[in-house]
């Protein structure tokens, strides 16, 4: 097969290019640039004037045509670009400088393995600008993208420092493999979702905070099959481009200096009981049970006599610091980008901090017109101080949160109080205070991105390029729990005594890739651009771990010191994935266009007859604008209708989970080995069906512009675990069943409302997707999530139900005259089980997006962001497990929602009666489900840019000085803290969970800019 498709893209090259080879007369190099900010211009089309013969500009910017003599005019023509004529003379190389007429047009896009103009582009694509998120204080590139485009839902799972995020583009494409889209930095497929072996309850770390967002020059999101395809098996979930800043040509050597200093607060605070209101709530629990709450301990004025807030000893206000200086400059031939940056975030917990230093280097030379060269360089080095939190059972934020204001975290000495203080008789049996300061979580991370490539004009228009490159992620975690907290002490069943682990695990990618671009015009009005490739990916993974216990002393904290070392671990993995690609653009008069893309993928995760596999796209687009009847509409600039229907994969799966495997076992005091999983030589990536309708619109000169999308985009070939009888000694085989649905509309506006002495702009996106499970192996419900009370699980996996669908109770309501919560009994058996279970929400939101507003005036810019979500459903399993109990137990404080509880006949609320050691009132069920949409504040910055002429005695530039706020407001029905944050952090099927999880942060800075 691939032989075959090798020998159609040589073929049709062959094809084409004999009739240029002929070409007589004087050969003509040249580059194309932006006199707006002088970057290179893809697309542009270079025709020699009264003849057929002409070209396109490259990706670079580069061309080359052979002209009849001296006497020749060059015609250079873009859409969206100012025309010029170029009378060749007796120069053999011309640089030529064109200017923008509408920005949106001319806009470069990145598009896979070669950049285009955006209107030479007839697939979805969004682009976001550096401009769009400059003064906010991103740690990742994946966060920069929050509410910044059509189709891209990110979500910031918790306030952790350099935490994880959840993003979708598109929607949810799988339930077992990963649904995070393909990262591509520089060309480069990098490590983008967790690189530490522990969660911390849930919440991971981000392998792209290892990375710089300063350091961004463009971000380009690939949404449909035309754009995405070329990626192949590695597409299904989107694609990001990530291009990092260069030099540029005929650019003296420039600095910038960036400095950042402001604090950081949660951006709300749970509200929970005093130790007042919490001792009547529990006495009148017990007296509803019929005890005496004397006996319990539970006395007025004695057991309330202390009220700690919990939540504040274990929080605090950090400090956000970040250190930026880069350098920029070349020549026609050379350029170079050197930058170095110092971030340094404190947690709002007590003990947590995120540390980074990134340094980046990238240089390009042009040894001649047909050779050019260059590298690039990035070195990142992360320290993460960790403290549990989320579902842990010693997390920090939980502990707070659960903890009995009646005591307090330091004795009369003002030591901390320890596990086996027995005048600590709180709950739960440790102190969160304590817990965060007193452990060692260290997660120290080096991460090395580097590239070479080489580029070489074979023979006119028709271009080779090659580059190698490397990911390499080495992540040490160094953790030591002392005696005096909840695991370092003392455990019957492993006797603990300080309790410690180190780790170190490294993660690498190489990769090759080498294309042939060919581009070339005939018969005046006939465009071809075509690319063929041939890429190889080794990924290489090792591991080793050591656990250790019964230390000497809190003073040793080190594997060595432990009297016992007994659990360890290793491993060692590789896989590879093998590709070749091909890629023809036709346009016709930049009216017509048309895009054919195919990817032949081979990956070493799949089974020995389903290895390799065809991703074909194409996509049309017509111009409308460009007919002669539209040109009556002056106020019209660009009106493009674009259509595409392909194919993408998805093998985000574990390594080699086609094979039959077997593993160590114990039997009867004798080891052995003994089979641990079935083989399936059939199993396959999923694939995905996506067809996709869009509009583009500029009206007045760029003034608006307007893109609408619609897909309807399939998943079948699920990655799942596949039911099977147990009487072959196992209940599951991997396999490929099952298929889930995404469809949607997306709507992207751009205005400029003003632009004159105050220049206004907005910016507005919107996207709507419905997500469906069609079918699994059976129309049995798989349960998902976390086990609930009075029912099976939080979460359910059900066909015609979209991923993140909530299980329960349907609660009805509070008994009146009795004050008991009732149920609706589904099965009509008269009794509440959970057979009663059903569906009763979910985690989707029906619409999200975001808007922006930048002013402008003389020096003077204000931008505000605005963040959204609306018709989404989140599950307060914080209130359903502890706070919110109805006294099931008195071994937690309560949310003040508790005083809404009935208390007497007659009362109407839908909070029960507390009664202690009830669980009936506390099953889980749609009470505990609220409205998650918000409307959020997500940033307001205010800058001046001084005037040149009080700067340029000190040979400055410019010199911007500015104030930032991220998360300064939220408007939302949801009673926790924070209706963004998912306790099971970018889990699909179990998503939209509220379970003591850290709220985000709000963070305010200022800032200052310096070039020169």
């Amino acid at each position: 097969m691939r032989k075959f498709y090798s020998v159609i893209i040589w073929s049709v090259l062959l094809t084409i290019l004999p009739g240029y080879l002929l070409a007589q007369g004087v050969r003509i190099t040249g580059r194309v640039i932006s006199v707006q900010d002088g970057q290179p211009l893809p697309g542009v089309n270079i025709q020699v004037k009264g003849t057929t013969n002409g070209v396109s500009s490259d990706a670079n910017g580069n061309y080359s045509i052979t002209v009849p003599g001296s006497t020749a005019v060059l015609l250079m023509t873009s859409i969206g670009l100012v025309s010029q004529e170029i009378t060749v003379g007796n120069r053999t190389v011309i640089n030529i400088q064109m200017q923008e007429s509408i920005n949106e047009l001319t806009q470069v896009v990145v598009t896979g393995y070669s950049t285009l103009q955006r209107k030479d582009i007839s697939s979805s694509i969004a682009s976001i600008s550096p401009e769009k998120f400059k003064d906010i204080p991103v740690a990742s590139f994946d966060q920069a993208l929050q509410g910044q485009a059509a189709g891209v839902q990110v979500s910031q799972s918790s306030g952790t420092p350099g935490g994880g995020l959840m993003v979708r583009i598109r929607g949810n494409t799988s339930i077992s493999a990963s649904n995070r889209p393909l990262f591509i930095v520089d060309g480069v497929p990098v490590e983008n979702g967790a690189l530490t072996g522990r969660d911390f309850g849930g919440q991971t770390d981000n392998a792209l905070a290892l990375f710089n967002p300063n350091d961004i020059e463009s971000i380009d999101v690939l949404k449909d099959a035309s754009a995405k395809a070329i990626y192949g098996s590695r597409a299904a979930n989107g694609v990001v481009l990530i291009t990092t800043k260069r030099g540029k040509a005929n650019q003296k050597t420039k600095f910038t200096a960036d400095v950042q200093q402001g604090l950081i607060d949660i951006v709300r605070r749970p509200d929970l009981l005093n130790a007042s209101e919490l001792l009547d709530l529990q006495r009148e629990a017990v007296t509803n049970a019929g005890q005496d709450p004397d006996k319990l301990g539970l006395i007025k004025g004695v057991t309330d006599k202390q009220n700690t807030d919990w939540i504040d000893a274990i929080l605090r206000k950090g400090v956000y610091k970040q250190y930026q200086l880069s350098t920029q400059g070349g020549n026609d031939r050379t350029q170079f980008y050197l930058s170095g940056s110092y971030r340094n975030e404190e947690g709002v917990q007590l003990n947590s901090q995120f540390i980074r230093y990134t340094g980046q280097f990238k240089f390009d030379h042009k040894v001649n017109s047909k050779l050019s060269f260059g590298m690039n360089l990035t070195l990142s080095r992360v320290k993460n101080k960790r403290v549990k939190g989320d579902n842990f059972l010693d997390g920090v934020y939980s502990g707070a949160l659960k903890s009995l204001p009646y005591y307090s975290p330091y004795n009369e000495q003002g030591k901390l109080y320890g596990p086996s203080d027995t005048e600590y008789p709180g709950f739960p049996n440790f102190n969160p205070v304590g817990q965060a300061v007193l452990p060692r979580f260290e997660t120290y991370t080096f991460k090395m991105l580097a590239g070479l490539y080489v580029d070489y004009e074979i023979l006119q228009n028709l271009r080779f390029r090659s580059k190698i490159s490397i990911d390499y992620n080495n992540i040490t975690e160094d953790q030591f729990e002392p005696s005096t907290t909840a695991i370092g002490g003392f455990l019957p069943s492993v006797g603990y005594h300080g309790y410690g682990v180190y780790s170190n695990t490294n993660v690498s990618k190489l990769i090759n890739t080498n294309t042939l671009n060919y581009n070339f015009q005939f018969a005046e009005k006939h465009h071809f651009n075509t690319t063929a490739g041939f890429e190889v990916l080794q990924q290489y993974e090792r591991d080793g771990s050591v656990q250790g216990r019964l230390f000497p002393s809190d003073d040793f904290t080190y594997i060595r010191s432990a009297g016992v070392v007994d659990q360890g671990d290793s491993y060692r993995n590789n896989s590879g994935l093998v590709s070749t690609f091909g890629e023809v653009r036709y346009d016709y008069d930049q009216k017509y266009l048309a895009t054919l893309t195919t990817r032949y993928d081979g990956s070493s995760r799949f089974g020995q007859n389903r290895r390799f596999g065809v991703f074909p796209s194409a996509s049309v687009a017509w111009r409308i604008s460009a007919e002669p009847f539209m040109e009556q509409f002056r106020f019209l600039n660009d009106l493009k209708l674009r259509t595409s229907y392909g194919f993408t994969g998805n093998e985000q799966i574990g390594d080699y989970q086609f094979l039959g495997t077997w593993s160590s076992a114990t039997y009867s005091g004798s080891t052995g080995v003994s089979p641990s999983a079935l083989a399936n030589p059939n199993l396959q990536w999923e694939r995905t069906r996506e067809a996709n309708i869009g509009l583009d619109a500029s009206f007045y000169n760029g003034r608006l512009n307007v893109t609408v999308d619609a897909y309807d985009n399939l998943t079948n070939k699920l990655l799942f675990a596949q039911p099977i009888p147990q009487t072959t000694g196992f209940s599951t085989v991997q396999g490929n069943i099952g298929s889930v649905s995404n469809r949607g509309l997306e709507l992207t506006i751009s205005t400029v409302n003003i632009n004159k002495a105050v220049r206004w702009s907005t910016d507005l996106n919107l996207s709507h997707n419905e997500n469906k499970v069609v079918s699994l192996a059976t129309d049995q419900p798989v349960f998902r999530g976390y086990t609930g009370n009075g029912v099976t699980r939080t979460n359910v996996i059900l066909p015609g139900q979209p991923l993140g669908t909530f299980w329960g109770l349907k609660f009805l309501g509070v008994d009146p005259a009795t004050g008991d919560a009732i149920y609706d009994d589904k099965n009509g058996d008269g009794r509440i089980t959970s057979d009663d279970g059903q569906v009763i929400g979910n985690a989707q939101p029906k619409l999200y997006g975001g808007l922006t507003n930048k002013v402008s005036w003389k020096g003077f810019d204000v931008s505000v962001f605005f963040q959204f979500s609306y018709g989404n459903s989140i599950l307060n399993f914080s209130n359903a497990s502890d706070l919110l109990n109805t006294g099931a137990d008195l071994q937690s404080n309560q949310s003040r929602l508790a005083l809404k509880r009935w208390r007497k006949e007659g009362d109407i609320t839908n909070v029960p009666r507390y009664v202690y050691q009830n669980t009936y009132n506390n099953y889980l069920s749609s009470r505990f489900l609220e409205d998650g949409s918000f409307l959020r504040l997500k940033n307001v910055s205010i800058g001046y840019n001084l005037p040149k002429k009080w700067i340029e005695r000190f040979k400055i530039t410019n010199t911007r000085i500015y104030a930032s706020a991220t998360n300064l407001l939220t408007w939302t029905r949801y009673s926790g803290p924070d209706p963004e944050v998912s306790t099971l952090d970018g889990s699909t099927a179990a998503q939209g969970i509220d379970f003591f999880t850290l709220p985000q942060v709000k963070t305010v800075f200022v800032g200052l800019s310096i070039g020169f």
